[in-house]
């Protein structure tokens, strides 16, 4: 499982490199694509496929569930490692998520997210200013 936040660089040629707690689970490959909140999801090859034949099932009469799954499968991408650990993220995907020279990996059990630190420490700190009515809503759904 992915858990935990690290602190990490973007070198010029757009490599990030992976927590080396995280690369065991990920050495059968993996596969970045645009998140939400502007972040990016990193997934294991397999945690993806799940995911992926998801949204193969969802009704593509349906305008959401089309834009949602060309959101998350149009703007995937596999990763390959080098030997120290790092990955290249594609421009298309830093650009979307703002990604600069510092970036967060923060760990959400089934997958990475990958942030720019700025909008991380912001979105972070809205999060936690409001982690009580937040607490209280998702009580409702038996957490």
């Amino acid at each position: 499982m992915f858990i935990g936040e690290y602190k990490h660089s973007l070198d010029d040629k757009g490599r990030l490199a992976i927590p080396a707690k995280f690369r065991a689970i990920l050495k059968k490959g993996a596969v970045a694509t645009k998140g939400l909140d502007n972040c990016l999801f990193l997934y294991s090859k397999e945690q993806f496929e799940k995911i992926a034949s998801k949204f193969a099932a969802l009704p593509i009469s349906q305008a959401k569930a089309r834009a949602f799954s060309r959101h998350m499968l149009a703007g995937a991408m596999d990763l390959e490692f080098d030997n120290q650990g790092r990955v290249t993220l594609p421009e298309y995907l830093r650009a979307f998520s703002g990604l600069k020279k510092n970036v967060i990996v923060a760990g959400l059990y089934n997958h990475l997210e990958i942030w720019d630190e700025a909008s991380w420490k912001q979105y972070k700190g809205e999060a936690e200013k409001n982690s009580n009515s937040i607490a209280e809503e998702l009580g409702d759904l038996g957490i």
